[in-house]
C-alpha cells in the first residue's frame, strides 16, 4: 500500500495514511485511506483532492459534507467488495 503523509489546517502534526483506493467522480479526485497498516485493522477516511496545490504535492481535505461522503463512500464499496465501510 502506498503510504501518504497528511498535515491537518491550523495542527502541527502529521498523520500518515495508507491508500487503500482511488476514484475520480465529476472531475474530482478522491482517496480512501486508513491509518492502520493491515487492512483490517484502523479507521478509514475519505479525502477530496483540492484545487490549489503546492507545487509538486497534491492538496487533500477531509469530506465533511455528509451526503457527498455517502455518495463517495458507495462508489468505494462497490470498488472494494471484500472491505466493510461503517459509517
Amino acid at each position: 500500500m502506498e503510504r501518504i503523509t497528511f498535515k491537518p489546517d491550523g495542527e502541527d502534526i502529521n498523520m500518515e495514511f495508507y491508500v487503500l483506493e482511488q476514484t475520480t467522480i465529476g472531475g474530482v479526485n478522491y482517496i480512501l485511506v486508513t491509518d492502520a497498516e493491515e487492512e483490517d485493522d484502523g479507521e478509514a477516511y475519505i479525502l477530496k483532492a483540492a484545487p490549489e496545490a503546492d507545487g509538486e504535492e497534491q492538496v487533500y481535505r477531509m469530506v465533511e459534507d455528509e451526503e457527498e461522503l455517502a455518495a463517495v463512500a458507495g462508489v468505494f464499496k462497490n470498488m472494494l467488495d471484500d472491505i466493510d465501510l461503517i459509517e
